[in-house]
């Protein structure tokens, strides 16, 4: 697993280095979303998650969810078109788990992407995530997850 300025970033996952999201693919053509290390660690403590309801459709560049910390209120924003498909209602709950578990208990929604042969190639693989993030991490002044 690389991991970047102490931020974890698993290898089965795919990402959006820009938006700082990850994505999951599941078995029956359905796809997890969720906020990476990173995100979680720049965002601080989160306070709120609201997503967007089952059903819904969204844009690719659209936030599928809000998520809220102390010092920062944001789009979770889709890297290609889909429907929400369920929202993790645990996370609705007790949004502190896009912290302690990003890439687990923390997942934000599950969507039905509209065309996932087009969407997958233009996002960054695991095992090659680590050289854009650290550049991501430089331009954005951010110096790392902290030690947990």
């Amino acid at each position: 697993m690389p991991t970047v300025r102490g931020c974890n970033l698993p290898d089965d996952l795919l990402y959006d280095v820009e938006n700082n999201i990850w994505y999951r693919e599941n078995a029956d053509g359905t796809v997890t979303l969720g906020m990476t290390a990173v995100a979680a660690a720049m965002a601080g403590q989160l306070v709120a998650f609201t997503a967007k309801k089952a059903g819904r459709s969204v844009d690719a560049g659209k936030s599928c969810a809000t998520v809220e910390s102390g010092k920062w209120v944001g789009p979770a924003k889709i890297a290609f078109d889909a429907e929400v498909i369920e929202v993790n209602g645990g996370l609705t709950g007790s949004p502190k788990l896009a912290n302690s578990d990003p890439y687990g208990e923390g997942w934000m929604v599950k969507v039905k992407p509209k065309d996932w042969a087009a969407a997958k190639p233009a996002l960054i693989p695991g095992a090659a995530v680590a050289a854009p993030y650290e550049a991501k991490m430089t331009a954005d002044s951010f110096a790392g997850c902290a030690p947990a």
